[in-house]
C-alpha cells in the first residue's frame, strides 16, 4: 500500500489531451482491413464491463468487434455505472450466474477502468467459472490515482479492497497508456506471475474500448484455446506503429 500511495496523478496536460479519444474512435474505419485480419475466436461467451460514470453504450464498438470475431458477447445491462454499492455487486453477480448456466462455459471479462476492478473481483469469486479477465486502464492499485481523484474517493470509499493486484488464479492482462490523462499508467500495473502479465498500448484513457490496437491485443488474448494461455507477443515493428502497441 504505501507504494500504491506514491503513485502521482497524471499530468493535466495527459488529462487535457483525452479528447483524441474521438480521433481513436474515427481510426476504426482506415483500420477496418487490418481489424479483419485479428483472429477469430472458438465462441465462447465474453462479458464487457463499462467504466465508471459510463453504461453499455461505450462499450458498444468492442462488442460488435467480438462478436464479429465469433464470441458470444454480453454488455452488463446494469444501466450506468455510478458507483460499486452492494446492489450493483450483487446484480452483476446475479448476471453472471445467469450468463454462465445459459452457455454453459466458462466467461471471459473484459472491464473498462472500474469496470476492471469489477471484473477481477467476479474472477476471485468465481474461479472456476471464469475463463480470463482482460481489464482496460483500470486502476488495480491505487483507485484514488486519477484526475477525477476527489470525485473517485466517494466511490472508493463504498467498494472493497482498494488494492486489486493481486495475482489471480486464472489468466489476466492488464491493459495500460502511459499517455493515460485519467488513470496513473502505474495503477494499472498487476504483479505478473505465469498467468498474469501487463501490456502497454497507446491510447488515451477515454478511447481505450475502441482504440484499433487495443481491439487487435484483446482478440489475440481471447483467440487462445482454453488451457494453453501464453503471455503476449508483440507484433513486428512495422505492426506496432500501425496499430499504436508498445514493443
Amino acid at each position: 500500500m504505501a507504494a500504491a500511495a506514491r503513485i502521482s496523478l497524471p499530468s493535466p496536460v495527459l488529462f487535457a489531451l483525452e479528447g483524441r479519444a474521438w480521433l481513436e474512435f474515427a481510426a476504426l474505419v482506415p483500420a477496418l482491413p487490418l481489424l479483419a485480419r485479428a483472429p477469430r475466436g472458438d465462441g465462447h461467451p465474453v462479458l464487457v464491463l463499462p467504466g465508471w460514470l459510463a453504461n453499455d453504450r461505450s462499450t458498444w464498438a468492442l462488442r460488435r468487434f467480438l462478436r464479429d470475431r465469433g464470441y458470444h458477447v454480453h454488455g452488463w445491462r446494469l444501466g450506468r455505472n455510478l458507483r460499486p454499492d452492494a446492489d450493483t455487486l450483487t446484480a452483476l453477480g446475479r448476471r453472471f450466474r445467469l450468463l454462465r448456466a445459459r452457455h454453459g462455459r466458462k466467461l471471459s471479462l473484459i472491464g473498462w477502468s472500474l469496470g476492471g476492478i469489477y471484473a477481477r473481483e467476479l474472477a476471485r469469486r468465481f474461479p472456476a467459472d471464469v475463463r480470463q479477465v482482460i481489464t482496460l486502464a483500470s486502476p488495480l492499485r491505487a483507485p484514488s490515482a486519477a484526475s477525477v481523484a476527489r470525485f473517485y474517493r466517494g466511490v472508493r470509499r463504498s467498494q472493497g479492497p482498494p488494492d486489486s493486484s493481486a495475482p489471480l488464479p486464472i489468466p489476466s492482462s492488464s491493459l495500460y497508456s502511459r499517455s493515460d490523462g485519467v488513470v496513473a499508467w502505474r495503477s494499472c500495473l498487476q504483479d505478473e506471475g505465469p498467468l498474469a502479465e501487463n501490456i502497454e498500448v497507446r491510447s488515451s484513457h477515454c478511447g481505450m474500448g475502441h482504440h484499433p490496437g487495443v481491439l487487435l491485443v484483446i482478440a489475440d488474448r481471447l483467440a487462445q484455446p482454453e488451457g494453453a494461455w501464453r503471455p503476449y507477443a508483440p507484433p513486428g515493428p512495422a505492426w506496432r506503429a500501425a496499430l499504436g502497441v508498445a514493443g
